[in-house]
């Protein structure tokens, strides 16, 4: 176990993505992706397509210190974007959140592949990775139970700048990561 304190903005790579620290002059590659209404239908926040909702979203990313670009290995096309967030170092636990993927990538292995990046990186700081996912987000959440992640709650989260809205809570237990 690695007891030094987390760089949760570390660059992170593999054959398929690069992850790299979220910068300002990112906004317009990521909107273009965000502008997408349909990747947010079953978000909670259904209207984070719209531009102005989107400057706030992607303020709160910047603020966090620990949203990543993802980009795709080979063309650093823009994919989407995730981040670290609540990191506990009492309770030995991260969360894994605030992620988007443009339509064109999906179900083609490029979530899986950057959530082990980022899974693999956290364990070596804390023992548990935990994730907030929209009640309603159905897609997010078989997405997640793929990498075997068990839905441990229930709570409101309020995001940055916008309203609560219910979550489910899962989490991966470093004992029973295998790097699915």
């Amino acid at each position: 176990m690695n007891t030094s304190q987390p760089d949760f903005q570390a660059i992170l790579e593999n054959e398929l993505v690069q992850l790299v620290p979220l910068q300002e002059r990112d906004f317009e590659q990521l909107y273009q992706v965000a502008s997408d209404p349909l990747i947010w239908k079953q978000h909670p926040n259904k209207d984070r397509y719209q531009r102005t909702v989107f400057e706030s979203f992607f303020t709160g990313a910047i603020e966090s210190g620990g949203a990543y670009l993802i980009l795709d290995i080979g063309s650093k096309e823009v994919i989407g974007s995730s981040r670290y967030y609540d990191y506990d170092p009492e309770k030995r636990h991260v969360f894994i959140g605030y992620t988007f993927v443009g339509r064109k990538f999906w179900g083609k292995g490029y979530n899986p592949s950057f959530k082990r990046l980022m899974i693999d990186y956290a364990f070596q700081f804390v023992d548990q990775v935990m994730f907030h996912i929209g009640a309603q987000n159905i897609r997010s959440q078989m997405a997640i139970e793929r990498l075997n992640a068990v839905k441990v709650g229930e709570e409101e989260v309020a995001y940055y700048g916008e309203a609560s809205k219910m979550n489910f809570v899962y989490q991966i237990s470093k004992t029973d990561w295998s790097g699915i």
